[in-house]
């Protein structure tokens, strides 16, 4: 199985990365604005990317301050049944959030796609946590 990880420094608190990765408002500063959420394990939160393409995730894990975690159940068939895991950790200057997205079948064309993406959005949540302003989709390139 192949994974996606990234790590990165922000200069703001758990506290509101936190909240940005876990609240309807958070998630539409930084990911994309057509999301609904709830920050409760076990609820299904859903990503719109457009009209045609959604991406529908299981809360699994809420730690407060320090992690989340998500599987997909719905979207394109590379990310089935993938995990997602965001852990908060405390730094000199903020935070540091180490990203993971794993369980990916196998290194294809959309896993190096998604890697990418992922690492835009993590910029566009840097960017929401530290200054307000978050690029979430479409504008996040």
């Amino acid at each position: 199985m192949s994974d996606i990880r990234h790590l990165v420094r922000i200069q703001s608190s758990a506290e509101k990365i936190y909240a940005a990765l876990t609240t309807q408002e958070g998630l539409a500063s930084w990911w994309t604005p057509m999301v609904t959420a709830r920050p409760e394990a076990g609820t299904i939160a859903s990503f719109h990317f457009g009209p045609t393409y959604t991406k529908e995730m299981k809360i699994i894990k809420l730690v407060l301050n320090k992690e989340v975690s998500w599987q997909c159940t719905a979207a394109t068939e590379e990310w089935l049944n993938t995990d997602i895991h965001f852990y908060i950790r405390p730094y000199e200057k903020g935070v540091e959030l180490f990203f993971e997205h794993n369980n990916w079948k196998d290194f294809t064309e959309m896993f190096s796609q998604c890697s990418f993406d992922w690492a835009m959005f993590l910029r566009s949540l840097k960017l929401y946590c530290e200054t307000g302003k978050g690029k979430p989709y479409p504008d996040y390139f």
